[in-house]
């Protein structure tokens, strides 16, 4: 396993991924591409990953944050095999839009505004699998405070499987491939070398303590500019024009 070199490769391998989660067990699962201004693909994403259940048909649902975006994917997307929807408001809940039909869910980039609806989804699904795709949750999960948060981490965020994650930095990377453990890999030359596995998500000071260590046991310096991440956003950009 290595750090992917480009949007298609982080892609197949997180489709890879996915599969074997859901082959092993897991219902409640997140693909992650930490990546600034991947949400703005996200339509693009969710289609490419709707690939991955065909099996399911008219089984599949996928759900966008709100009416304007699935208005959108219904009218770029045309006739689909499976429904797209949102994931409701006040007036019109997300309990309306789950049927004893529905076999699987997909829910893209929802963010903190959204998170109520998700879990609610969640808990409606049952064994239903339920697969988030970029999820922009990681502000909950580590900025949040106060008695509030903290619930909502053991209630319900600590309940998703992350089967993939890869977040790019300047001169490192995150990465997570289910069955894999969490992974930092540090940029070096034009390749990638593994410093660590973990079971735990690497964050924060852990994270920088990693990093650190290896550079000052590593002739080699880290690089200022990561050509990697660099070329990811430039990718991105282009594409959202």
């Amino acid at each position: 396993m290595s750090v992917p070199q480009s949007l298609e490769e982080a892609i197949a391998s997180a489709k890879s991924a996915v599969t074997n989660a859901l082959n092993d067990g897991y219902r409640r699962l997140q693909v992650e591409l930490v990546i600034p201004e991947i949400a703005l693909q996200a339509q693009a994403l969710a289609l490419e990953f709707t690939t991955l259940f065909t099996e399911y048909g008219s089984g599949l649902k996928v759900f966008l944050p709100d009416t304007g975006a699935a208005a959108l994917a219904r009218r770029d997307w045309g006739e689909t095999p499976f429904a797209v929807t949102d994931l409701g408001t006040n007036r019109s809940p997300i309990e309306t839009r789950v049927n004893d039909t529905d076999q699987i869910f997909l829910v893209v980039s929802p963010s903190a505004v959204e998170v109520t609806q998700v879990e609610k989804l969640c808990n409606l699904a049952g064994d239903r699998p339920v697969v988030l795709l970029i999820p922009q949750l990681e502000d909950v999960s580590i900025v949040g405070i106060g008695l509030a948060a903290r619930q909502l981490r053991e209630r319900f965020l600590s309940t998703l499987e992350s089967c993939y994650y890869f977040k790019p930095l300047e001169g490192a990377a995150v990465l997570k491939n289910y069955p894999s453990p969490w992974q930092v890999w540090r940029e070096s030359g034009n390749d990638y070398q593994l410093l660590c596995e973990q079971g735990e998500k690497p964050l924060g000071e852990a994270l920088e303590r990693i990093l650190t260590q290896q550079s000052e046991s590593n002739t080699v310096p880290i690089p200022k500019k990561s050509g990697l991440l660099a070329n990811l956003q430039q990718f991105l950009r282009a594409l959202s024009q």
